[in-house]
Parts: structure tokens; C-alpha cells; sequence
């Protein structure tokens, strides 16, 4: 009989005290998918960068893209290869229960056989019947030889069905160990291509600490830029904020003026005027009926948002984040800076009103939409598609994105509510 080797024991009680994975294989499946497609979105977008002879901080970001994602699918296999000894455990301990089943059936037919060989032959079988005591014994005898030979043959058919079902579970068995040896294969190779990656990494890094004047001179006009743009915004803010103020008191005016009116009439005295906030006292845009939807809609679709560019990945996260080659140099972002591919087309993330489209040096040209209280903020676009005022719908084409000296294509996106400042990637679809 085929043996194979086991420690199950050691493994039922380790599978008794070890976690189950969280995720799924329908979820390993769905993680794999979106890997291939970031890598394939980031080598498209490498190429173009790699276009240039020089390093840039556009190849740098593009390859930490890459060994992010290649960390996502070391990780990937890693988790198949937890299911997958989880399932061989499993087959094992399968197999060790039908072998033992089949060794007891086996014994068991045997001593049916042994008892049958003793009245194997006809005369024996008839002294058998012949030796009872009544009708009733006699016709108790005959049934239970026939039950008896009914016996061996279910013991006989239970013993080649239980054959089948071992051989089944080896041929399982010996499957999952090709697998598993075939993922091991894979995950070396991901493994060799990641220290790959991790090279490049430190090479870009190394002609880049090179360039260290430069970078210096074009991260100082960034954030001259910068500063432009996010005076330009809270320029644009409190305008709006102020307008808004003042087209609410003026319709608070008018709707006294009718109540007066109409109180003249039936004469009765009019109702006292209620103080409103002027236009420079408030922080918020005060919102019309309307306003308040499109407020609350915006709020409600946080986390949901599809990304303004169809392709791409963050190069550069919101807040402090320290500069990826100058040391002790720390860079400030008001929203996150997106890196796709050149001429890549720009959306509204949502409907609202265009309120401004600008230019400024380093940041090109600039669109701001409203939505209630809450502005998205769209810059670093080639072209334009939309005049202020115009009502948008949501994934309407914006502009399309630039591409600088050095061939990287990126859109710098701002999320504000009022004159706050937030986070825009807690607002959008989860890549």
C-alpha cells in the first residue's frame, strides 16, 4: 500500500492555535488584478520619463511606485502560499483518515473471509442448516449466510471505493505540492526582481545627490509656486465666501421688505429685522437651499470619489513629507500630486461651478470648482476645457495635464471646505 509522510498530529494543533487569514482568495484574485494593472500603469509612465537622458524626480517617484506595488505582490503570494499549506494540511490529514479507514476495512474483510473459508464449501454449508434445532432456527441460518455474503461484498465495494477516493487524494496532494513549488518558483523571482528595483532606486538616487544645486533651485520655485497658489485660493475662498454673504443679505433685505410690505397692507406693524453677519465676519460660504445639497451630497461621497486622472499613482502624499534626495529637507503639500501619463485627460471629481481658471509660473494653469462649501483645486494643466461660471457635471473633461523638462506628467489636486484645508486622498477611490 502507498504510504506518504505525515506529522499530522504536530499539524492539527497547529492548526487549532494559528489565525485565519483576513482575506479571501476571491480577494488574493481581485489584489493580483489591480497589481498588474499599477505595474502596468507605472511602466508605461517610467518610459516616458526614461525618455530623458538625465534623472529626475519623475523617474524616482515611478519606480518607488513599483517596488510599493512589488512589495503588494510579494505579499499576494505570500498569503496564496498560507492558503495553500492550509489546504495540503488539510488533504494530508484527508489522506491519513482514508488510509486508516482503508486498513481497517482491509482487516476486517479479511476475517470475513477467514469465518466464510470454513463453510466455503456446499456440505458445510448444509450441516450448517441441517443442525437446527426447529423450522424457525433453520430459516434463521439461511438468512444469516446470505446476509453474510451481502456483507462481504458491501465490505469489498466500501474497500475499492475507499481505494478511489485515496488515489483521488493523492492525485490532490501531489497537485497542490506542484503549486506550491511553482508559487515558491514565483516569489524567488519577484524577490530578485524587487533588490532589481531597489538598485535602480539607489542609482536615480545616486545622479540625482549629484544635481543636488539644481534640485535646490527648482524646490525653491516650486515653492514659490506654491505660495502663489495657495495665496491665490484663499483669495478665491474668502471672495466667494464674501459673495456669497452678500447675495445672502441682500435676499434677507428683500424678503423683509415683502414681509413689510405685505404687513403694511393687512395693517399690521412689521416684524422686527433680525442682525444678520456682515460679509468680512464670516468663515463659511453661507449656502443657499441648493447649496446645502450639493454640500451634503460632497460630504457623503467621501472615500468614493473616482480619481480626477483615469491613470496614474501619488508621487507626492498631503502634508510634511521629506524630499526624496535633499536631506533634512522637508517639503510641504497642500493636496497630492498625481503622476500619470502626458496629455492625460483631467475630470471633475464632482458637479459643481467653476469659480476661477488661472495661471501661475511652475503651477500652469489652474481651475477652481465649488461645490457648496467644499472647492476642489486642479493644477498643473497643459489646457483648459471649462470658463469660470460654467456648471460642470461630474467626470466632465477639466484641461489635460503638463508634462515638464523632464518628460513627468503630473497633476497637483486640492480638496478645501471653506478656508480648511483637507486631505484629498482619504476622499477618493482606494487604487
Amino acid at each position: 500500500m502507498l504510504q506518504v509522510p505525515f506529522h499530522a498530529q504536530a499539524q492539527k494543533k497547529t492548526a487549532r492555535t494559528t489565525k485565519q487569514p483576513v482575506k479571501s482568495k476571491a480577494q488574493l484574485e481581485r489584489e493580483k488584478a489591480a497589481n498588474l494593472r499599477r505595474i502596468k500603469e507605472a511602466n508605461r509612465i517610467l518610459q516616458q520619463t526614461a525618455q530623458k537622458k538625465q534623472a529626475s524626480l519623475g523617474q524616482l517617484n515611478v519606480i518607488k511606485e513599483k517596488i510599493t506595488v512589488q512589495k503588494g505582490v510579494i505579499n499576494n503570494i505570500s498569503t496564496e502560499i498560507t492558503f495553500l499549506d492550509k489546504d495540503l494540511q488539510t488533504t494530508e490529514e484527508k489522506v491519513m483518515e482514508t488510509q486508516t479507514d482503508l486498513e481497517r476495512l482491509k482487516r476486517e474483510y479479511s476475517r470475513m473471509i477467514y469465518a466464510a473459508s470454513k463453510t466455503a464449501n456446499s456440505y458445510n454449508k448444509l450441516m450448517f442448516l441441517f443442525a437446527s434445532e426447529s423450522f424457525n432456527q433453520m430459516m434463521r441460518r439461511m438468512r444469516y449466510l446470505r446476509q453474510y455474503t451481502e456483507a462481504r461484498k458491501k465490505q469489498a465495494a466500501a474497500i475499492e471505493q475507499t481505494q478511489q477516493n485515496l488515489n483521488q487524494q493523492l492525485t490532490t496532494l501531489t497537485t497542490q505540492k506542484q503549486q506550491k513549488k511553482s508559487l515558491l518558483n514565483v516569489q524567488l523571482s519577484e524577490n530578485k526582481n524587487l533588490l532589481g528595483m531597489h538598485d535602480q532606486q539607489d542609482q536615480v538616487i545616486q545622479q540625482l545627490s549629484l544635481q543636488e544645486q539644481s534640485l535646490k533651485q527648482e524646490l525653491e520655485q516650486r515653492q514659490q509656486a506654491v505660495r502663489q497658489l495657495d495665496n491665490l485660493i484663499a483669495n478665491l475662498v474668502r471672495e466667494e465666501i464674501a459673495r456669497a454673504a452678500r447675495a445672502a443679505e441682500r435676499a434677507a433685505a428683500a424678503k423683509a421688505a415683502r414681509e413689510a410690505a405685505a404687513a403694511a397692507r393687512e395693517g399690521k406693524s412689521a416684524p422686527a429685522p433680525v442682525a444678520k453677519k456682515t460679509a468680512t465676519s464670516s468663515n463659511r460660504v453661507t449656502l443657499t437651499p441648493e447649496g446645502e445639497v450639493i454640500s451634503s451630497n460632497f460630504a457623503g461621497n467621501k472615500g468614493r470619489f473616482a480619481w480626477p486622472v483615469e491613470r496614474g499613482f501619488i508621487s507626492q502624499r498631503f502634508g510634511r513629507q521629506a524630499h526624496p534626495v535633499l536631506k533634512n529637507v522637508v517639503v510641504e503639500n497642500r493636496g497630492i500630486d498625481i503622476q500619470t501619463g502626458s496629455n492625460e485627460r483631467v475630470r471633475a471629481i464632482f458637479s459643481g461651478i467653476v469659480r476661477a481658471v488661472q495661471t501661475i509660473p511652475g503651477m500652469g494653469n489652474i481651475v477652481m470648482v465649488q461645490h457648496g462649501e467644499y472647492f476642489t483645486v486642479y493644477a498643473k494643466l497643459r489646457t483648459v476645457n471649462v470658463t469660470e461660471g460654467q456648471e460642470i457635471n461630474i467626470k466632465d473633461t477639466i484641461g489635460t495635464v503638463s508634462t515638464d523638462a523632464d518628460g513627468t506628467s503630473e497633476l497637483q489636486f486640492q480638496i478645501w471646505k471653506n478656508q480648511s484645508n483637507l486631505n484629498p486622498e482619504g476622499w477618493l477611490l482606494r487604487k
